[in-house]
């Protein structure tokens, strides 16, 4: 019901038969009264003041960035976003991620955020229910006899100034919801505990995403020093090469240092890709919940980088809104603001509480649980902040300003979300094309420097040219197991901007706020 008519009818409770009608016979005035006293009241308590909760409607366009078929291995098929992690065909990888959903502390800390979330709704739930105390004291007095009482009392034959008093008894209280601003309390609770909800599983999200880039960074790097120590290798047949070629009058002390130094700036690379390499190692084992050093013997076995599973490419941007839990929490406190809204409202109206109380009271136990002991009340309570409507004014400005606030932040969640996407989609594509580029390049460079080191043995180029094509051919073989590394990070990028990592149930209308799909723990 709206707040006129719940206006009328608080007019019309107040209201009295004119002079004029007092002729009319009495029954008919009784039973008017009788009418009144039971519709308004019934009335009142439907009346919700606040306004109802419509979720945004946010029109997009179609991504423009697609997947490339170049981007992904044509053979793998796509990868379920719930479960996007098995389609890198890396059980090691898998063992890691769910390793990491078990035991990361992040992950924890949301769910205990949750917890504290939903218990919070539930007490709000609760503040709609009358309240049951049960209680009993006993109290012992040795009464002044210089205080008012004391002094009247101790003219009565018999008195005794030590006392005692037993009460026993139950109370409860009920607070009738009119305006409805506790219902609305309680529906913005129930939709903050959906966003701690939708917060928890974007924590879930990140997490695997960061232990998959983790893992994938180590197998990079140790691809890396692998291609490293096999440079360094060739260069050591290169240096006996040119050390035979000198005992035969060949070459002389300057090729020698030539290709001593080539040798030493390939293993001069190893310390910096080593840093690296610990470092991903200590930042997997965070991202687990253990000590930095754990698991680092586990994967200190070199490892292939995974192949880059298929990416679906028929999802629109209303299947990201719905998967990505940034948005629903975002959603979820714009409803929780709304509710807010009618909460600060409901203070213009009055608030009715009543209450009672069966005990029992007896200066002694013998008596205590008599007829004569029993001591009933019971109090109806009204309080108005009828000369306060400035405040309540200012509170209801308040709210609805953050209501504002909620609304610009989840339609900017709603253009980050689509952001995140196209650049994910973008680094794929273009990475994959370097990719095959530099994949092209070390094939070149290959044949040159096997080409070159033939012409120095026969003697037609000097050793210039064959270091030369040496230290192209390890910047090259470094740079594409890099990017072979960065590509598939980049998927598990393009997974995380999807909004994959969980099982999103069948579409509810989250517009209700006691409606939202809720992750499995």
């Amino acid at each position: 019901m709206d707040t006129k008519l719940c206006q009328v009818a608080i007019h019309l409770r107040a209201s009295k038969p004119k002079r004029t009608q007092r002729h009319q016979v009495k029954h008919i005035a009784r039973l008017r009264y009788a009418v009144l006293g039971l519709v308004v009241p019934l009335v009142l308590v439907g009346c919700a003041v606040g306004p109802d909760y419509v979720k945004p409607d946010i029109a997009l366009e179609s991504f423009h960035s697609r997947i490339e078929k170049t981007s992904t291995d044509a053979a793998n098929k796509p990868a379920p976003l719930d479960r996007w992690w098995e389609g890198f065909n890396d059980p090691q990888l898998t063992a890691i991620i769910q390793r990491a959903l078990a035991q990361n502390l992040e992950l924890a800390a949301a769910l205990a955020r949750v917890d504290q979330a939903r218990a919070a709704a539930q007490a709000a739930g609760a503040q709609l229910l009358p309240t049951l105390d049960a209680n009993a004291s006993v109290t012992a007095l040795r009464q002044s006899l210089q205080s008012p009482l004391g002094t009247l009392a101790r003219g009565f034959p018999d008195y005794d100034r030590n006392q005692r008093e037993y009460v026993v008894g139950g109370a409860a209280t009920w607070e009738i919801d009119l305006a409805g601003g506790l219902r609305r309390n309680a529906a913005a609770a129930r939709a903050e505990a959906q966003a701690a909800d939708a917060a928890q599983i974007g924590t879930r999200i990140s997490v695997a995403a960061d232990a998959a880039d983790a893992y994938v960074q180590i197998r990079g790097y140790q691809s890396r020093i692998a291609v490293t120590q096999d440079q360094i290798d060739t260069d050591n047949r290169l240096l006996e090469l040119v050390g035979l070629r000198r005992k035969l009058g060949a070459a002389d002390d300057r090729e020698i240092a030539q290709a001593e130094a080539v040798l030493r700036q390939a293993k001069s690379t190893i310390p910096l890709l080593q840093i690296g390499l610990e470092a991903q190692f200590n930042r997997l084992d965070v991202l687990l919940g253990v000590q930095p050093g754990t698991y680092a013997q586990i994967l200190g076995q070199d490892g292939d980088i995974p192949t880059i599973p298929g990416v679906a490419d028929n999802t629109s941007p209303v299947d990201v809104l719905r998967r990505r839990p940034d948005v629903i929490a975002a959603e979820r406190l714009l409803a929780a603001s709304n509710e807010r809204i009618g909460v600060s409202i409901s203070d213009y109206y009055p608030k009715i509480s009543l209450s009672g109380m069966l005990g029992f009271d007896s200066i002694s136990t013998n008596g205590l649980f008599r007829n004569r002991s029993f001591q009933p009340m019971g109090t109806a309570g009204l309080r108005w902040r009828i000369f306060d409507f400035g405040k309540v004014d200012a509170e209801v400005k308040q709210a609805r300003g953050s209501y504002a606030e909620a609304l610009a932040l989840y339609r900017q969640t709603v253009l980050k979300a689509t952001e995140d996407v196209e650049n994910a989609l973008t680094v794929l594509n273009q990475s994959q094309i370097r990719r095959q580029e530099l994949a092209a390049e070390v094939d070149a460079l290959n044949r040159s420097r096997d080409l070159s080191e033939k012409a120095y043995k026969a003697g037609a180029i000097t050793l210039t040219d064959v270091l030369h094509a040496d230290r192209l051919l390890l910047v090259a073989r470094d740079n594409l197991d890099s990017v072979r590394a960065d590509s598939v990070r980049a998927a598990v990028g393009v997974f995380r901007a999807l909004g994959g990592g969980w099982d999103v149930p069948e579409a509810k209308a989250t517009s209700k706020s006691d409606e939202i799909p809720l992750a499995a723990r």
